[in-house]
Formats: C-alpha cells, structure tokens, sequence
C-alpha cells in the first residue's frame, strides 16, 4: 500500500503495488475472491481490520491504497473505520467514482487511492477535510509513493527511478515492473522499492494485475513466505 506504479505498454494494463508494514502486524490472508453487495472481488485480506490494500473485481476495476495524502499527517489515537474497509466499501458499490462523492469520511485517516475504472484512471485523496479526484492520462505511466513513509524529496526521487527504467524499454512487461518494484536499488533499506527499516518495517508483498483486453490476471507474491498467488478470469 505504500509504492504503486501505473504502465499502460503494448496493449497492456499495468498496475503493480508493494505493501509496506510493521512485521509486528498479523500476517495477511491470501488473495481470494469474496462475494460482497453480490459482486465478486478479489484481494488479499488484512486480519487486523478486516480490510484490504488492492482489490480487483470481476469487471476489472481495480483500487489500490496508499496511506496519506499529499503529505505526512499527524496521527490521531483512534479512527472510525479503517482505510482498507474503505477501499471494500468503494469497489463493492456500483461505481467507485460515484461512491467517492457520497461516501462520508469523516474521522477516516488520510489516505490516497489509484481506481481503475471503465478504462479510465483516477486519483482518489482524503486529507481528513475535503475529498479530491483527479482524473489521468491513461496513455502516461504513473507512480505513487505513500507519504507517510517518503518525503517529497524521496517520492520525487522514486519517480525519477521509474522513469529512468521505462525510458530505454519500446515494450514494457509485467516481468519488467515486477523486477522494477523488486530489485530497484535494493541495498537501500530506508527507501528503495523494497524495505526493511531496522527489521520493524518491511516490504511484506508485491500485488500486479495485467489487463489486456478482456483478460485478467492477478498476481501476489508474499515476499516474507516466498510464496506465489494467481488468478485470472474474462471479462464478460
């Protein structure tokens, strides 16, 4: 939840994400398809809360979490509702965007939500006062870095990463972006794309979805367990 690119290459649809997490925290279920407001969604399960940091649904809408929004917050004691049952409550409803306009967040933490919905991308930010949606360029890679982890300095500097691993490539695979959130400067612990701050915080997963044209695939790999999780279905 804390590391998302976007990469729209050869036809395909790319969006990869890296959660980063106290180790302290219950372990993560794995990804499977849970039946909710009578749509299909598949995501792995947080145990804590209940929640989830990527959900995908049987229409290939996908919602991916990051914490905070345009800058680190001050952490309150206590919230609501956790972020992650947010993200539940969005992509179970008939339409993300529709929802983010009624749906009320008050004493929700901040937090910033990439939706891919309809073919098209969004922007999704809470700051505990207003709601923001940015609608972009599908045509354009993106990436996000939670800013709760990286200053500004640090996010701008992963975004310079990313872009200087995309620009020599005329074709962009899902391989490539998996050995980009996997590898990228991996002897630094504080803020490469896999971390491991003290053994306390660390990059627990990779979560990818490929869409190319009608099919989708789901991929999760449990970089604690070393285990693999896939998926895949048509879109009807």
């Amino acid at each position: 939840m804390c590391t998302v690119s976007f990469v729209n290459s050869n036809d395909k649809y790319i969006i990869t994400s890296n959660r980063d997490e106290k180790v302290a925290r219950e372990k993560a279920i794995e990804p499977k398809i849970h039946l909710i407001n009578e749509k299909k969604i598949f995501f792995p399960k947080d145990q804590k809360a209940g929640g989830t940091w990527y959900a995908v649904d049987d229409k290939a809408h996908i919602v991916v979490l990051l914490n905070g929004a345009k800058e680190k917050h001050e952490l309150k004691s206590s919230y609501r509702k956790s972020r992650g049952l947010i993200v539940l409550d969005l992509i179970s409803s008939e339409s993300v965007i529709l929802s983010w306009q009624k749906i009320d967040l008050d004493n929700i933490e901040p937090f910033t939500l990439v939706v891919f919905e309809n073919q098209k991308l969004y922007q999704l930010q809470w700051n505990e006062l207003e709601k923001e949606i940015t609608k972009l360029d599908t045509t354009k890679n993106h990436i996000w870095s939670s800013s709760t982890l990286y200053p500004l300095a640090i996010r701008e500097q992963r975004k310079q990463w990313f872009y200087d691993f995309l620009e020599p490539k005329n074709i962009v695979s899902e391989l490539d972006m998996l050995h980009f959130h996997k590898n990228t400067e991996d002897n630094n612990q504080e803020n490469g794309l896999v971390i491991n701050r003290n053994n306390l915080l660390k990059t627990l997963s990779i979560t990818q979805t490929v869409i190319e044209k009608n099919k989708v695939s789901l991929t999760h790999y449990d970089l604690i367990e070393n285990q693999e999780f896939t998926n895949s279905f048509i879109v009807i």
